[in-house]
């Protein structure tokens, strides 16, 4: 078996890079600035003298073009969705269509302004007027708001939900229980708000243990928070019991939404007995998702909360025009300025548009599909804890630490692949979690599951290559550690060059000559 990479994403050339620094010739100058058309003025008068430096800053000096092909150069070093698989489970990081990009940088979206008068924004309300009613359609909830700008945002808001409602019966419960498969924001956002996060046990299957659910709801219960398909990847068709358990004892129901896109036009939260829910639309409908943002999160509710929901809220007058109504003294209020995140909305928008109903139903025949082919191809090669089938994402457990394999070490030999690596230890220990998406071609698909094999048998065979990855990458394996605890990030400047010895010199004639 080769070691080599099938598909390394770096190349000599971009390994052997310099820094901008060392690029650097006194003189060059990447852009010409026309000359000044106003009176010069003496900065000493202009600037406080304590805040002039003594000398210009140490910027590196290089022509246009070098300076183009040197971040261009780097940019081949980074792991992106468009250059490189990323199965990284929970995140659903798929390919975005660039048409959406295209919509949301049109210069009459761009060019909007907040303040501007309800009249002139007739067109960017009726686009969040169109976008709502999408959302609240696929949810089979009565209305959404579009103002929370994150996933745990409109947990958040979510939240502020539920308990408005319930002291709007007079009752101020504090307890909210979440699965042990839930996202870490359940609880964090219960904790924001006041509440009392109360975990609820799974059973083997990774399904709620019905028992203990039974066992923790009282009249002091304000909701249960799930994540359905859960983080194990496993849908719980339990989810209309779990529902009439809370509502029975006056508890809401609450579905994270960071797994629609494995039942979009399959299956309806509201149709389920779900109350709220949030969507990560930024996930589920094209978004360039990763490092913290942009996102948006837009929560759906039943219509007994429907009074409920952040204002002003988007709406159609009787006339057709669009206007901004303030929803009355029961709403819970602003929780974003302004409307939204736009620019992501913006994006739903085209997505939900593009695809329409029979579409968005084959996003998540598709995503659903990849994931259970990728796991039917790697059973055998690594442990996978629960049983198909699964949703659209599934975890595995590499049971190599019997040859000193890790987890960390599987994910930094994918790199030697030019694939990302999934997510790590969550929510099993030592696991991977694998989400192939609804975008990826099955040629893909075997290329990581034929990675994904080999490393299995590298695992077995030559372990000691696992330890040391990656090996082709700019920077080799670190002391994580030690970064973490001791990071360097400062600059250093590069040593100047040595003069060459009269040897050296002669040399070099000779070889000229």
């Amino acid at each position: 078996m080769s070691n080599a990479p099938r598909d390394a994403s770096t190349s000599v050339s971009v390994m052997n890079e310099k820094l901008i620094f060392e690029r650097s010739h006194p003189g060059l100058c990447a852009v010409s600035l026309p000359t000044t058309d106003v009176p010069p003025i003496d900065r000493s008068r202009a600037v406080p003298p304590e805040l002039l430096a003594d000398a210009p800053p140490p910027l590196p000096e290089v022509g246009e073009l070098d300076l183009v092909r040197h971040y261009t150069r780097l940019a081949h070093r980074l792991f992106s969705v468009d250059g490189n698989f990323y199965p990284l489970g929970s995140c659903t990081m798929k390919y975005n269509p660039k048409v959406n990009e295209y919509a949301a940088g049109l210069p009459g979206l761009t060019a909007l302004h907040p303040y501007q008068p309800v009249e002139d924004l007739q067109g960017i309300l009726e686009l969040l007027y169109e976008t709502r009613v999408f959302l609240a359609e696929i949810a089979g909830l009565a209305e959404v708001t579009l103002q929370p700008c994150a996933g745990a945002h409109g947990e958040m808001a979510g939240v502020m939900i539920i308990n408005a409602y319930h002291r709007s019966r007079g009752e101020d419960r504090v307890k909210i229980l979440a699965p042990d498969t839930s996202h870490g924001t359940n609880p964090a956002s219960c904790t924001m708000c006041g509440r009392q996060a109360c975990t609820v046990k799974s059973r083997p299957d990774g399904r709620v243990d019905l028992d203990d659910l039974a066992r923790q709801v009282d009249e002091n219960t304000a909701a249960l928070m799930i994540t359905n398909p859960n983080t194990a990847g496993v849908f719980d068709p339990q989810i209309i019991e779990i529902a009439r358990i809370l509502h029975d004892h006056g508890a809401l129901l609450y579905l994270d939404g960071a797994n629609m896109n494995a039942i979009l036009g399959i299956a309806r939260p509201g149709d389920f007995g779900v109350d709220v829910m949030h969507f990560n639309v930024h996930k589920t409908f094209s978004t360039p998702h990763g490092c913290g943002g942009p996102g948006a999160g837009p929560v759906a509710v039943a219509e007994h909360l429907r009074r409920f929901l952040p204002s002003p809220q988007v709406i159609k007058n009787d006339d057709g025009s669009f206007d901004l109504r303030d929803d009355g003294p029961d709403s819970i209020g602003r929780v974003r300025s302004f409307i939204g995140q736009i620019g992501v909305l913006i994006r739903t928008y085209a997505y939900i548009r593009a695809l329409g109903p029979e579409g968005l139903r084959q996003v998540s025949e598709k995503a659903v599909l990849s994931a259970n082919y990728v796991a039917s191809r790697l059973r055998g090669h690594y442990e996978l804890p629960f049983d198909p089938p699964y949703a659209h994402e599934f975890i595995m457990v590499p049971q190599f630490r019997d040859k000193g394999v890790t987890e960390l070490d599987v994910a930094k030999r994918l790199l030697d692949e030019g694939i990302h690596p999934p997510t790590m230890s969550w929510p099993v220990a030592h696991c991977l979690m694998i989400e192939p998406t609804d975008t990826e071609s099955l040629a893909t698909l075997d290329t990581f599951a034929d990675a994904m094999i080999r490393i299995a048998e590298e695992a077995q065979t030559t372990p000691e290559r696992l330890h040391h990855a990656p090996h082709t990458t700019p920077v080799r394996r670190l002391d994580e550690v030690q970064a973490a605890r001791q990071p360097d990030l400062r600059w250093q400047p590069p040593a100047a060059p040595r003069q060459p010895s009269e040897a050296q010199s002669a040399a070099a004639e000779r070889r000229e000559t």
